[in-house]
C-alpha cells in the first residue's frame, strides 16, 4: 500500500500504543475507527491487513476509502449489531455531549467478547491535577472554551479514570489493560506527591464507602489511579472486553 503522510492530530505516540493493543489480538479483524479524522490510524491498520471501517461527523480523510461512513457519536451509530471485532476511539469521547450513550452504542456494534479501546487526555495525572489546583483548568483544556463558537473540536467532557471505568463497567465492558502514550520528563517531578496523595485517597475511600463489595472495587480503582500510566501519563489508553449485551 502506498505510503502517505497523514497527520495524527493527537498526542505523540498515541497511535502506536493503540495499534499495539489492537494487533496483539490475532482474531481482531473487523475494526471501527471513530472518530477517524484524516485517517492516519485507519491507514495504519489497513497496512496491517485489518478490515477497517472509518467514521466521523464529516469526511476529511486524506485517502480514498470505500468503507467510510458519516456518523455522529452523539447519535445512534449507522452499523449493525455485533458488526465489529473491535471499536477504537482515539481522543474522541471528550468531545461529545453524551459519552454514556456512545459507549452503549459501542456495546451494540461490538460482537460478544469483542474489544473497545479508548484514549483521552489524562486529567487524573498529578501534573494535570496540579494545573487544575492553580488555574481551575486541566491539561489539554487550559482555558475556557469559546462559547460563541461551539465546535466539535472542543473538549467538553474531560474525564478522570474513575469516571471512565464507571461508564465502561456499567455499559457491559470490563477494563483489562491501561496504558499511556508517554510519560514526559517533567511529569516525574510530581513523584514527590505520590505517597501523600495515595494515603489521603485511601483514607477518603475507606471513610466514605461502607459497602464491602464496593470497598474491594475501590482498592482496584486506587491501584489503577496510582499506577505509572495514570499517575504520570499524558494520555490515558484503556482496553476493555465486552462482557454482555445491554437490554
Amino acid at each position: 500500500m502506498e505510503e502517505l503522510q497523514i497527520p495524527e492530530n493527537t498526542s505523540r505516540n498515541t497511535h502506536h500504543k493503540v495499534a499495539e493493543l489492537v494487533l496483539e489480538d490475532m482474531e481482531t479483524m473487523k475494526v471501527l475507527d471513530i472518530p477517524c479524522g484524516a485517517g492516519a490510524f485507519s491507514f495504519r491498520l489497513l497496512k496491517r491487513g485489518k478490515e477497517v471501517t472509518s467514521a466521523d461527523i464529516r469526511n476529511v480523510l486524506m485517502f480514498d476509502h470505500e468503507r467510510f461512513h458519516l456518523a455522529d457519536m452523539d447519535k445512534p451509530l449507522p452499523f449493525q449489531n455485533g458488526e465489529f471485532d473491535a471499536v477504537v476511539c482515539i481522543d474522541g469521547i471528550e468531545h461529545i455531549e453524551n459519552p454514556f450513550a456512545f459507549i452503549r452504542e459501542c456495546n451494540r456494534v461490538i460482537k460478544r467478547d469483542g474489544k473497545l479501546i479508548i484514549s483521552t487526555p489524562n486529567i487524573t495525572s498529578m501534573q494535570s491535577r496540579w494545573r487544575w489546583f492553580l488555574t481551575g483548568h486541566h491539561n489539554k483544556c487550559k482555558s475556557p472554551l469559546n462559547e460563541n463558537k461551539p465546535s466539535p473540536l472542543h473538549h467538553i467532557h474531560m474525564m478522570d479514570f474513575p469516571k471512565i471505568r464507571y461508564i465502561l463497567h456499567t455499559s457491559g465492558f470490563r477494563i483489562n489493560r491501561i496504558k499511556t502514550n508517554r510519560i514526559k520528563l517533567a511529569s516525574w517531578i510530581y513523584i514527590i506527591f505520590h505517597p501523600f496523595s495515595f494515603f489521603k485517597t485511601w483514607l477518603v475511600y475507606r471513610k466514605e464507602e461502607k459497602d464491602d463489595h464496593q470497598q474491594r472495587v475501590n482498592r482496584k480503582i486506587i491501584k489503577a489511579m496510582f499506577s505509572r500510566p495514570v499517575f504520570f501519563g499524558e494520555t490515558i489508553i484503556v482496553k476493555a472486553n465486552k462482557q454482555n449485551d445491554l437490554p
